[in-house]
């Protein structure tokens, strides 16, 4: 399927972004482990959200779709079952990575595997983790398909905190149901920080135990997570790339559904679109940009914001003089090398944009052409892309559209409200 994007002046409207995809996968998985029903209200139903509703069915969890499509999940009281055949991810990392060590837990061997992509994803410095803790494994050369056999007992374990954060978010949500006391210490600066704040939000809420110090966590064990009623946020990641198509145009877009005192790393997305010179204005969980295209370069860190980056590098590309985006090697481990990814794409765009070793370095031109591009079957790289097309001269064209609905379901559809000329092509 391809996005065919053509460019547009202006943007106007109100519009509500999906529910956070983050929080929905930690809701679903924690209301799976836990004792008694759990309502999670609002939860985003994606590609990725539904691999985590059924990775929790293979392990017992009973998980019932309301009439106002809410989620009703009746947990397994911390005793995962043994899956009778492999747990399928499809195209998602975050299912993965949290599920092997819940699927730990169990006292039988269980198989993780998911698509193509899924299984270029590195995943050996959980499971080395893992195996400091007593847990068995296999995998092919650190890739998936995997397999872990426990059970998880606690003990001591060190991991990198500098390939991803859902290793260590994974091993957060397992350990309190260990049958001992687990250490876990951070060897690396860890990247994406706030998705591990996040879980441990979560965990709480699930009346889980967690003691936080700098670079390590202990976690008591024999822990029994207490089911809730969760209602699930709406996604900054997903407000990134709307904010990013009201700046780079003559436009004024409200965004519903934001908490502003989220925990959310990507909320960064407002300072930042605030120091190339945005207009925004927050009413309660409301924000409002006023675009006019005229934005500045900025040097930013994001390695705790890792997804907004495809939306920075397009504004950078349109803004006045040098935009630099640092700290963001660990791009290269996602859906898709997104550094290559948006590198590559832009420069067809006729962006200048150099990619260095966890960097970008972008010099603002005044318009973008249009193009016909290639999505890396990446939802993101798709639809920021899309975004960059908006300000393109002449149409553009995008591979992979089918890959959208992994976090942002109507997506195009909401664009077209906003006035975006884009239409799906198969």
């Amino acid at each position: 399927m391809e996005l065919v994007v053509r460019p547009a002046k202006t943007l106007n409207g109100t519009v509500s972004v999906p529910p956070s995809k983050s929080y929905t996968h930690r809701a679903i998985i924690l209301a799976s482990l836990a004792r008694g029903t759990s309502m999670i209200y609002n939860p985003l139903y994606s590609e990725d959200t539904l691999a985590s509703i059924e990775a929790c069915k293979r392990i017992g969890a009973e998980i019932i779709t309301g009439k106002d499509n809410d989620l009703q999940i009746k947990g397994v009281f911390g005793r995962p079952q043994n899956p009778k055949d492999e747990i399928d991810v499809k195209n998602s990392g975050t299912t993965l990575r949290i599920m092997t060590p819940v699927c730990s837990l169990c006292n039988e061997e269980v198989f993780l595997t998911g698509d193509e992509s899924i299984r270029k994803r590195p995943m050996q410095p959980l499971l080395d983790a893992l195996e400091q803790l007593g847990v068995s494994t296999t995998s092919n050369n650190g890739l998936p398909p995997v397999s872990v056999r426990g059970p998880l007992g606690g003990g001591k374990c060190m991991i990198r905190g500098d390939v991803s954060s859902q290793f260590i978010s994974g091993l957060l949500i397992a350990s309190p149901l260990a049958a001992g006391e687990t250490d876990i210490k951070v060897l690396t600066d860890l990247k994406s920080r706030p998705y591990v704040d996040l879980t441990l939000d979560i965990i709480e809420k699930f009346k889980g135990s967690v003691e936080k110090c700098q670079d390590s966590f202990r976690i008591p064990g024999e822990q029994i997570y207490e089911s809730t009623n969760y209602v699930i946020e709406g996604d900054y990641s997903s407000a990134a790339i709307m904010l990013a198509a009201a700046a780079l145009t003559d436009s004024e877009v409200s965004i519903d559904n934001l908490q502003l005192e989220s925990k959310q790393g990507d909320r960064k997305i407002i300072d930042i679109l605030r120091f190339m010179g945005a207009n925004l204005r927050a009413e309660g969980n409301t924000i409002t940009l006023t675009g006019s295209g005229d934005l500045d370069g900025i040097e930013t860190d994001l390695s705790d914001t890792p997804d907004i980056v495809p939306a920075v590098a397009v504004l950078g590309s349109l803004a006045k003089g040098k935009t630099l985006i640092k700290n963001v090697g660990h791009l290269r481990f996602k859906e898709s090398d997104r550094l290559k990814a948006m590198t590559t794409e832009l420069k067809k765009m006729g962006a200048k944009i150099k990619e260095g070793k966890d960097s970008l370095e972008i010099h603002g031109v005044d318009a973008l052409k249009g193009a016909k591009l290639h999505g890396w079957n990446d939802h993101r790289i798709v639809m920021c892309l899309a975004v960059a097309a908006l300000r393109a001269e002449g149409e553009s064209t995008i591979d992979g559209a089918e890959s959208i609905p992994v976090s942002f379901p109507g997506f195009v559809e909401k664009m077209q409200g906003l006035g975006a000329d884009m239409t799906i092509k198969t």
